[in-house]
């Protein structure tokens, strides 16, 4: 007989089972963020990297104490974070309105500030594909109110989807039809992104889901079909296990959706989530910045690399 799961976990497709683990419940690691958001791990110093974005800070959880430091601080109101193939932070700043790069040595490098000399929106969550080239959303949050950036008029006039090339530098837009372009993740494969759209908080009956397109060598991308629609409140940012299901931040936790589309289950979390990464020593321990607070939990699956 099969052990039943906690209370941390809802299961909606009985594959579910197979990717979470009996008696683990999700565990509060630290509260008092305004927005957390952007988590990013680091092998080689076992420790996290996340935002607190209207606090203008970054912060950071040791594994191995517990102990958690301000990384940052002022912090261009940095949002989403990734770790790219050489170790090195990779940031999304609303207020610098540029993606920068954190060197080995501490140093701040920008890898994109302009589009046709217009400075960017806001970026708000970035990737690094395999073969070094960095994606990234460009919404309007940052310059919305002052609350998370300084507010200003857009001067690209529209919210897009660029891809900085990995030999050139150059930046070229791979995705236009976004009202608000927000989470982005490769499939395992990388034969498919994944992109959310959180329209919905600036237009009635505006979209609230993911999308899913098709990656070719050059990248460019094609498709574009709704892969899934969120239930409660938004898809904000997500990730992909080694098995190609997505995990979704969301109104009410993380959600879990298979390869084919379906929801298969929820990680619970007390407050609205906003992005989330694999970590730990085995890439098998989920991280989820869930408003306020960092949260953790252990699941039977690996995040993809």
């Amino acid at each position: 007989m099969a052990l039943e799961l906690t209370s941390s976990f809802a299961v909606l497709d009985a594959r579910f089972r197979k990717l979470a683990l009996p008696y683990i419940h999700v565990e509060k690691l630290y509260t008092g963020c305004r927005w957390a958001e952007g988590p990013a791990w680091f092998p080689a110093g076992r420790y996290l990297v996340w935002s607190d974005i209207p606090n203008d800070r970054m912060l950071r959880w040791d594994e191995t104490d517990g102990s958690v430091s301000v990384f940052r601080q002022p912090a261009l109101n940095s949002n989403g974070h990734t770790v790219d193939l050489q170790g090195r932070l990779v940031s999304c700043e609303h207020r610098s309105r540029s993606v920068s790069r954190t060197e080995h040595d501490g140093t701040r490098t920008v890898l994109a500030s302009h589009f046709e000399d217009k400075r960017f929106n806001s970026p708000n969550d970035v990737v690094v594909k395999s073969d070094g080239s960095v994606w990234f959303t460009d919404p309007s949050y940052g310059i919305d109110s002052d609350y998370e950036g300084d507010a200003s008029p857009s001067e690209i006039g529209a919210q897009r989807v660029y891809r900085i090339d990995p030999d050139s530098g150059v930046v070229g837009v791979v995705a236009s039809d976004f009202v608000q372009p927000n989470g982005l993740a490769f499939s395992p494969d990388e034969s498919l992104l994944y992109i959310v759209d959180t329209g919905a908080t600036h237009q009635i009956d505006g979209p609230h889901h993911v999308r899913c397109f098709r990656v070719a060598a050059n990248g460019s991308l094609s498709g574009g079909e709704v892969f899934a629609t969120c239930p409660v409140g938004l898809y904000d940012g997500l990730r992909v296990d080694v098995h190609g299901n997505l995990w979704l931040s969301a109104g009410d936790g993380v959600h879990c959706h298979a390869p084919d589309g379906a929801l298969l289950g929820k990680v619970l979390i007390p407050e609205a989530v906003a992005n989330l990464c694999f970590g730990g020593t085995k890439r098998n321990r989920m991280f989820i910045c869930g408003t306020t607070s960092l949260y953790a939990v252990y699941l039977n699956t690996r995040g993809a690399r």
